[in-house]
């Protein structure tokens, strides 16, 4: 029997063109959501730009590792989770010789605080050493989770602060040479007391910075959990706290503000601000519950930088569980005052990507003038791990319309999308640097949780979605043992930007591939020849430098910024070709800003940082990439300044490429 053949009615037809349409166009929206792609030729070529060599942190001998923590009962199953944060690593120049060669680490895997000339440098001017905080009171509850290096008395030589999981911060400092030629040891350094009596602090991040403009630092230590919870404590008793919502958590210890108030005697030269108490601080028209929760996130980094340009830095607060904060700075001498601000959502706009209004896991903060404009944008951390959270980073990008901060509104808008830069992976420290000093930045990212073998981010995402009147009850936490993984085999990002203005992960071209579970990223040319290194601080595993030894970079601008101290304080300001010299006692001018115009029209900027970020800290000096400029071209450098006398300064300067280091005067008056 012949097969018949039936025409399709006109309703088949129009339900055939329907689907094929629907097709079409998630077809269509698939194609419009994948980012764009490099060629492989352009992807060689960007690359061709870079290259690194890996060299292992130095190790001290005789300490037994450790792959994780010992915590309390109550959170026993969390043992892994709670045991993910304490590799950090600061380059500076702590031995006093002009470079940044000098490298402070915590090895979790010891539980140590270790000193060290950076891999790569000269080790014959000191041994490496461990800074012990004995004989202040110490035990197995505590645990280091960072360093912070600053002339924290200002005496011209380098101290350390140490925050800790388990206790409040300790500041090593360091103290005269017995003898001329003496090598640095341990007992270089004196430990104080941050603050007396001891309280139980889970810090995660350090930063300092003039905030009241009186002249000299004062210093933020970001806290994770709420103060008091001892997470560390294999004998504890009761039921610890966690975040009270996966989202908006307001129960964690936020950040803690110190004012530098020198009583001499080698006691701490800080005296803490209580946020809740109206005499010594403030946040500018906001109510007490909301300035309460904005005081109280699980803070994970932290951002000093003046980014409206009135010589007072705003602060950056990155939370974990819930919105960051941008706190506009309108402090006086010996009274913090800050103003709250956020973003504003345009039609099209997430709630999510809105300064002070997301929602995400806020890890790391860093600035730079990513769109040529001017002014310093920030670079921040969350968690965008593909098929599990997917949160997205952000780049802040600054309007410019800076006055705006007055009336409590943050001008910047996110295009971490836009540009590329929203997506990676598990992220901590982010920084913004130019490693092949062409004059664009590129962009570094720290990746990774949780290495083992049994794959838990099912749970974790339904962790996510918990409940809020649940979400603090340790007992509806999964279990996050060792051997758990929670995006552990993810790779640090070199994001490299090309000429469609996006940025481009190359690490597996660098050879930058490896899977690392990385904390802190910390950056500083530790050999002076005008090519920055970054150091890579990793969780229970080994950490590395690695050396910049790229084939042809271009000309740079490098700036020791410094405040002389004691009678070497001077009216004029000096400019030498070189790095520091130890017979001009001095300290970094944490916070001073330069603009460098370049025979193009453009213009750079940068400020003295003091500790940005996560766990990572790049050393006090500018650096700046200045592409084709040739060698010997006089620049005009506009550099501006607090003295230490409170007061603002502003000069001009005549430099050509190089580094040179700047003895900041007391007679350049502002605008002068």
């Amino acid at each position: 029997m012949e097969a018949s053949h039936v025409n399709p009615g006109p309703s088949q037809l129009r339900r055939a063109v329907a689907i094929l349409a629907a097709l079409g166009a998630v077809g269509g929206l698939y194609l419009l959501s994948r980012p764009p792609t490099l060629s492989d030729a352009e992807a060689d070529a960007m690359a061709a730009r870079f290259r690194f060599e890996r060299l292992p942190f130095p190790e001290p001998a005789g300490f037994p590792h450790k792959t994780t923590r010992q915590v309390h009962p109550s959170v026993a199953h969390l043992s892994a989770y709670l045991s993910a944060v304490g590799a950090s690593a600061a380059l500076g120049d702590i031995d006093g010789d002009g470079l940044p060669n000098d490298l402070c680490y915590v090895d979790p895997r010891i539980d140590q605080v270790v000193v060290a000339p950076a891999p790569g440098t000269p080790r014959g001017r000191y041994e490496p050493f461990v800074l012990r905080p004995g004989p202040l009171p110490f035990d197995s509850t505590m645990a280091p989770t960072g360093c912070l290096l600053g002339d924290f008395d200002e005496d011209g030589r380098t101290d350390v602060l140490v925050y800790f999981w388990g206790r409040s911060p300790v500041i090593y400092f360091q103290q005269p040479p017995a003898s001329a030629g003496k090598t640095l040891t341990a007992h270089s350094f004196v430990p104080r007391e941050l603050v007396e009596p001891v309280q139980s602090w889970l810090s995660c991040a350090a930063t300092h910075a003039d905030l009241d403009g009186d002249g000299h630092c004062d210093l933020i230590v970001g806290n994770h959990g709420p103060d008091g919870t001892a997470y560390l404590d294999p004998n504890g008793t009761g039921r610890l706290r966690m975040p009270q919502s996966q989202s908006r958590a307001f129960n964690g210890g936020g950040p803690h503000f110190f004012l530098w108030k020198n009583p001499g005697g080698g006691k701490s030269p800080f005296v803490p601000v209580g946020t809740n108490d109206p005499d010594v601080f403030s946040l500018d028209g906001v109510d007490p519950a909301r300035a309460r929760d904005a005081c109280h996130g699980w803070t994970l980094a932290l951002g000093a930088a003046d980014l409206d340009g009135d010589g007072l830095p705003e602060v950056y607060v990155s939370n974990d569980f819930g919105p960051d904060r941008l706190l506009h700075n309108r402090s006086k001498p010996g009274k913090l005052c800050f103003g709250l601000l956020e973003g504003e959502r345009g039609f099209l706009t997430p709630r999510s990507r809105v300064l002070g209004r997301d929602s995400f896991k806020g890890m790391g903060v860093d600035f730079g003038d990513v769109n040529g404009d001017g002014w310093l944008d920030m670079y921040v951390s969350n968690i965008a791990g593909p098929y599990s959270l997917f949160e997205s980073h952000f780049l802040w990008l600054s309007t410019g319309q800076v006055g705006r901060m007055k009336q409590g509104v943050a001008p910047y808008y996110d295009a971490g999308e836009e540009l590329g830069l929203s997506r990676s992976g598990w992220g901590w420290d982010s920084r913004l640097a130019d490693f092949d000093n062409d004059g664009v930045l590129e962009a570094v990212q720290a990746m990774g949780f949780l290495k083992g073998t049994v794959n838990r981010w099912p749970e974790g995402q339904e962790l996510g979605a918990t409940n809020d009147g649940l979400s603090s009850d340790p007992r509806v936490w999964p279990d996050f043992r060792p051997g758990a993984e929670y995006s552990g085999h993810d790779h640090n990002c070199f994001f490299v930007r090309a000429a469609d203005g996006r940025f481009y992960d190359l690490s597996p071209r660098l050879g930058l591939s490896d899977p690392m579970v990385t904390r802190g990223i910390a950056l500083a040319d530790v050999d002076g020849d005008g090519r920055l290194e970054f150091a890579v601080a990793n969780q229970w595993e080994p950490s590395f430098l690695f050396r910049n030894t790229a084939p042809n970079p271009g000309a740079f601008l490098g700036l020791h910024l410094r405040l002389p101290v004691g009678p070497q304080a001077a009216d004029e300001t000096v400019v030498l070709d070189g790095h520091p010299r130890a017979d001009r006692p001095s300290r970094p001018a944490i916070g001073a800003a330069v603009t460098v115009h370049l025979p193009d029209g453009r213009r750079l900027v940068s400020q003295v940082d003091g500790g940005s970020g996560h766990s990572g800290k790049r050393a006090p000096d500018i650096h700046l990439g200045l592409g084709d400029v040739a060698a010997g071209t006089p620049l005009n450098v506009d550099v501006r300044w607090r003295g230490a006398d409170g007061k603002m300064r502003s000069q001009t300067l005549r430099v050509t490429p190089g580094w040179h280091t700047v003895w900041l005067g007391r007679e350049a008056p502002e605008g002068g």
